[in-house]
């Protein structure tokens, strides 16, 4: 079996991440990307295209054992009101994914779902796996029903699936993008010595995850032999985190204080998510080892060398 890997998905910040990890232990990776503009590593080949056609993933299939599903063009706040652009710009590509997995039964699927917005407001316990999902936006319908999507792939075709919900994820090489990361705009304003924008109190509570933490679950993902159905695990911190308490944590770190202008909360943005990931320890003895504070400071350190 070959092993190579495509990483739908690979020019964002996790998935280049997760590319560079992978090809460092001696895999062969295929960066499927709708933009060719960022420099890749020299050893992945990068393939660019819209990826709206089973055409499109079919010739490179044959020589690939694994699927890695990264790819999203939208966030809460972009989908409000937008229900076509989850259709057009998430859906469509990960329907035409599976319309070409049917015919390359040697590949199995890691989906890389979204725990942050699935859940929507979880004010009591942790999310486990088992819990209700009831996305509050569009971006968390549209992973919903993606996940709805690969199950039924699965059953129909008596093929292999995980399906990974991660928490909020943070780290080095996530670059400010409007609505893409609370941190890095946060670290944004601070360089630009710019007022933060936030949505509500700053009451909100958010489970952060580290990217080294989670490139780890996903590199015991791909080596792990996958049985015919679909498997959820949740990946996080299991830890809740108030944006006031991270601004504060940031302004200690950085000695900057972090200016705020607070705009009306939004009906898309839940009041308090946490993630259980008990599931993932139990059956691959994976846990989130990265305090936020540490976690913290190795972003900024990697924010004050990029300027």
């Amino acid at each position: 079996m070959s092993n190579n890997i495509l990483i739908l998905g690979g020019g964002g910040f996790i998935g280049t991440a997760l590319s560079e990890a992978l090809e460092a232990a001696g895999n062969e990776v295929i960066a499927l990307t709708r933009n060719t503009s960022k420099p890749t590593h020299s050893k992945i080949r990068q393939v660019a295209g819209t990826f709206s056609s089973p055409a499109d993933f079919t010739p490179l299939l044959s020589n690939c054992r694994t699927i890695v599903h990264l790819a999203s063009s939208s966030t809460p706040g972009s989908s409000a009101g937008r229900p076509l652009y989850e259709l057009e710009q998430n859906l469509r590509v990960t329907l035409a994914l599976l319309e070409a997995l049917q015919d390359a039964p040697h590949c199995k699927l890691l989906f890389v779902s979204s725990g942050g917005t699935l859940y929507g407001n979880k004010t009591i316990v942790p999310a486990t796996e088992s819990s209700e999902i009831n996305p509050l936006s569009y971006h968390g319908a549209g992973k919903a029903a993606a996940e709805y999507f690969i199950s039924a792939w699965t059953q129909q075709f008596s093929r292999s699936a995980t399906i990974l919900r991660p928490s909020n994820v943070y780290g080095p090489g996530q670059t400010a993008r409007q609505g893409f990361g609370i941190i890095p705009t946060t670290f944004d304003k601070i360089i630009k010595d710019e007022a933060l924008e936030i949505w509500g109190d700053g009451s909100a509570i958010r489970d952060y995850l580290y990217i080294d933490d989670l490139v780890k679950l996903c590199l015991e993902l791909v080596d792990t032999p996958m049985s015919c159905g679909t498997r959820i695990l949740n990946a996080g911190s299991n830890t809740g985190t108030s944006l006031n308490e991270l601004l504060s944590l940031i302004e200690e770190i950085t000695g900057s204080r972090v200016r705020r202008i607070e705009q009306t909360k939004r009906q898309v943005d839940a009041s308090r998510v946490v993630i259980d990931s008990s599931e993932a320890h139990k059956l691959l003895g994976w846990t989130s080892r990265t305090p936020l504070s540490e976690g913290l400071r190795r972003t900024w350190n990697w924010w004050a060398t990029q300027q």
